[in-house]
């Protein structure tokens, strides 16, 4: 509490009025700032705003956040146009639904690198608590009643939720497997089930030209049982990519990718060859795919250790001091 006072201090904000009391550990942290800085002041960004602001949010909340990472620049790197969600444009600061909001994507996890993306607030108030199992319990409730939202979401925009979530909860290789790539992942977002990070860089390499050619040696690198279903699923994805339009780039491309995934056969194909082959299999392809680039130059394939490094998962997100129940940690990719 006292240094987030201070880092108050040294942008010359005044935190909020109820970290003012007497003895309050953020008042003590900002009036001692304030002695000592002067008039020698930072100039706040938007960003460095929100920085503060989780932090405090996390420090009352008695969770984890990880201080090393995540900067005024990570929050700036993660910062998006457009609600990977409900695809509203992101407005700040109007008190209103489509207000961006920096979300823990796993709610097991801390503030933390790799876990933090940005959505609409009222895609975080649908959130909640919410699990991606959840999510997806609530698409097919939604399905099987006939209502058109739930929580201001509709069917597809909590699919989308789902399928969020999902990159950053540990899942089994099938389960993972049979999940359609409804939206794919935003920036520094880390992928901790391999078969999802493997889905997610062939879809994006589609966001390059000559994607095709580019992924041959990826072809010949799959295993050779599964070899040629491979290969069909690249060329099913490459029919779809020509029929979206060569000229299509940017979000309006980043959604027609997204939105292919609705397509039956793309996801019998995908599964057809994703079920075929182990999470090792994954792990090695996503490997050559991060070398090679076909992703994008971004693309970055860390060790479990590092994945999940702050995400405090073992105390469910909390705090060093607060007991809670023990997570399983998993294996990550990250962009």
């Amino acid at each position: 509490g006292f240094e987030i006072g201070w880092d108050y201090a040294h942008y010359r904000l005044t935190p909020p009025p109820e970290a003012l009391a007497d003895g309050h550990p953020v008042r003590q942290g900002w009036q001692a700032g304030g002695a000592t800085f002067g008039a020698r002041t930072l100039k706040p960004t938007r960003h460095v705003r929100k920085w503060l602001q989780l932090r405090l949010s996390a420090w009352r909340r008695g969770r984890a956040f990880e201080g090393t990472l995540v900067t005024p620049n990570f929050l700036a790197q993660i910062d998006v146009p457009v609600c990977p969600v409900t695809r509203v444009v992101l407005t700040h600061s109007s008190g209103s639904g489509s207000d961006a909001s920096v979300d823990r994507v796993c709610n097991q996890a801390g503030y933390a690198a790799g876990n933090l993306a940005v959505i609409s607030t009222r895609a975080n108030e649908a959130k909640a608590d919410l699990g991606c199992r959840d999510a997806l319990t609530v698409v097919r409730q939604l399905e099987a009643s006939g209502m058109d939202t739930l929580d201001g979401l509709d069917a597809l925009q909590w699919s989308r939720l789902g399928v969020l979530m999902s990159f950053v909860t540990p899942m089994g290789h099938a389960e993972a497997a049979c999940l359609p790539l409804l939206v794919l992942p935003p920036n520094r977002l880390r992928l901790i089930n391999a078969v999802q990070a493997l889905q997610a860089v062939v879809t994006l390499a589609f966001t390059q030209p000559q994607a095709v050619p580019r992924m041959r040696e990826l072809m010949t690198q799959a295993p050779a049982a599964a070899r040629h279903d491979f290969q069909v699923f690249v060329l099913t994805l490459q029919a779809r990519r020509l029929a979206i339009g060569m000229r299509t780039e940017g979000a309006a491309l980043r959604h027609a990718l997204e939105d292919l995934w609705t397509d039956a056969a793309v996801n019998r194909r995908w599964q057809r060859f994703a079920l075929q082959i182990g999470e090792a299999d994954c792990e090695r392809l996503v490997r050559i795919a991060a070398r090679r680039g076909l992703g994008g130059r971004g693309w970055q394939w860390l060790p479990q250790a590092a994945a999940t490094e702050g995400w405090a998962l073992d105390r469910a997100g909390a705090a060093t001091m607060a007991r809670r129940p023990p997570v399983k940690s998993g294996l990550t990719m990250a962009r």
